[in-house]
């Protein structure tokens, strides 16, 4: 059991890193896709915007507000989409979501997602899961809209 408690401020800490991180904070202008999302349960509010460059994320960035689970995990997205062609970016956002919301193993995500392992916890508190994927879904979103 100690174990269990070192690894939850292991992951206690690795949230709060990225919900102090500003690496990607801020807005793409101009942007090739744009999203908004609301979490209205928690007060969550995230405008994802990204250049896309050649089939790629170029830049992605998250700007908005809202608790530490929602802004971490909009960075920790960041950070993993940044760079990714479209299809694999879709592909990590699909495998985000399995975690969280088909209870899915996190030590089956791709190497890019590592991080999110952090989140795997607040899968015990339903209400905390949409938190964690807004700023997935409202990425999702983006793709569509923008013909991704």
């Amino acid at each position: 059991m100690e174990g269990d408690a070192e690894l939850q401020d292991l992951y206690r800490e690795v949230l709060l890193d990225y919900f102090r991180s500003s690496t990607r904070k801020g807005k793409c202008d101009p942007a090739d896709l744009r999203a908004h999302g609301i979490n209205p349960v928690c007060g969550d509010e995230l405008e994802i915007t990204a250049e896309l460059k050649d089939g790629k994320v170029a830049k992605l960035r998250y700007a908005g507000h809202g608790c530490v689970i929602s802004q971490a995990s909009a960075a920790m997205m960041a950070e993993a989409l940044e760079g990714a062609d479209i299809p694999k970016a879709k592909a990590l956002v699909g495998a985000f979501k399995k975690l969280m919301l088909e209870n899915g193993d996190a030590a089956s995500l791709p190497p890019e997602l590592e991080q999110l392992a952090s989140l795997e916890g607040v899968r015990k508190f339903p209400l905390r899961v949409k938190c964690a994927t807004l700023g997935w879904n409202t990425v999702m979103q983006g793709f569509e809209a923008s013909k991704s």
